[in-house]
C-alpha cells in the first residue's frame, strides 16, 4: 500500500509519528504534520481535535497495547512471563523505532504528556514486577530487591536504544531483531539467577 492509498487520518498519524520522533513534540507544528501528510491543516482539528489528541492517538494506534496487556493479564510462570515480555518489548522497540523514540523522549523530558506514556507502559512493567516477586518467592529468581531488579530488567531490555550512540558496540549493526531479543532474554534470566535447567523448563 502506498502513502496516497492510505486514508487521511492514517497519513496524519504516520507523519506525526515521524516528526515527533525526529524533532520532538514541541519542535513539530501542526502545519509541518499536514505538509508531511499532504493534508489540509484544518484536518488535524477535524479528525483529532488538535495536536495533543494526535499524540494520544499515536499510542492508541501504534503502541502494541492490546498484545502487551494480554501478556500482562496472562497466567504464566515467572520465567516464561519474563521471557515473553522482555522479548516482545525488544521486538517492538526494534521494529517501530519512531514510536519507541517518542516514548524514550517523553520519559526523559518529563513533560505533561508523560502520564499518557505511562498509562500505556505501566501495565506491562507492573506485570514484570509481579513476576519478579513471584519468582523470588518461589526461589527461582535469586534477587534481593524486587524493585531494584525491576529497574535492572527494564534497563537491560531497553539498553539497545542507546547502542547507536555507543563507541563500544561497533558490531551491533549486524544483529537481527530475533537474535537481539533472545540474547537480551538470556542476559536478563542469567542476571536473575535462573539456572539452565529452570530456563529450559
Amino acid at each position: 500500500m502506498t502513502e496516497p492509498d492510505l486514508d487521511i487520518k492514517t497519513r496524519i498519524l504516520l507523519a506525526a509519528k515521524k516528526l515527533f520522533a525526529g524533532q520532538g513534540y514541541d519542535g513539530t507544528s501542526v502545519r509541518q504534520i499536514c505538509d508531511e501528510a499532504g493534508a489540509n491543516v484544518s484536518l488535524v482539528s477535524y479528525h483529532f481535535g488538535g495536536k495533543e489528541k494526535v499524540f494520544e492517538a499515536l499510542f492508541e494506534h501504534f503502541f502494541p497495547g492490546q498484545m502487551l496487556n494480554e501478556l500482562a493479564a496472562a497466567s504464566m510462570s515467572p520465567v516464561e512471563g519474563v521471557r515473553r515480555i522482555v522479548g516482545q518489548v525488544v521486538k517492538f522497540t526494534m521494529v517501530d523505532t519512531e514510536m519507541s523514540d517518542i516514548v524514550q523522549l517523553e520519559i526523559t523530558l518529563r513533560t505533561h504528556r508523560t502520564p499518557t506514556v505511562f498509562r500505556f507502559l505501566d501495565p506491562i512493567w507492573t506485570k514484570v514486577r509481579d513476576l519478579l516477586q513471584e519468582g523470588k518467592d518461589q526461589g527461582i529468581f535469586r534477587i534481593e530487591s524486587v524493585s531494584y531488579a525491576t529497574l535492572q530488567v527494564m534497563g537491560a531490555t531497553l539498553a539497545h536504544k542507546r547502542a547507536k550512540n555507543s563507541r563500544f558496540l561497533a558490531d551491533y549493526q549486524g544483529i537481527t531483531t530475533e537474535e537481539l531479543a533472545e540474547q537480551t532474554i538470556e542476559f536478563v534470566l542469567r542476571g536473575l539467577g535462573v539456572t539452565n535447567h529452570e530456563r529450559n523448563d
